[in-house]
């Protein structure tokens, strides 16, 4: 049996793991906000086609700082009721 501050495999080491570095975020609480590659990719669309969508307001998404961005579960919707359109 292993005692409080004896050096091994113990809380030390889980403790490391559980921290988040400067700068880094979780990649779970990223993936519902979306640049437009990220968009195409979750979609399957090609690149050119997300902006040409854009550009005819046919997609929903918001420009921040001079930027595209996508919200994953307004994305999900859109392509329900694009598909139901067909």
């Amino acid at each position: 049996m292993e005692k409080l501050g004896e050096s091994g495999a113990g809380a030390g080491e889980a403790k490391q793991e559980n921290t988040i570095r400067r700068g880094e975020f979780p990649r779970r609480e990223r993936t519902q906000i979306m640049t437009p590659k990220e968009a195409a990719k979750y979609l399957g669309f090609h690149l050119v086609t997300i902006y040409r969508l854009l550009k005819k307001r046919e997609i929903p998404a918001v420009k921040i700082g001079g930027q595209w961005r996508f919200k994953k579960d307004i994305l999900d919707a859109w392509l329900v009721e694009r598909m139901g359109k067909g």
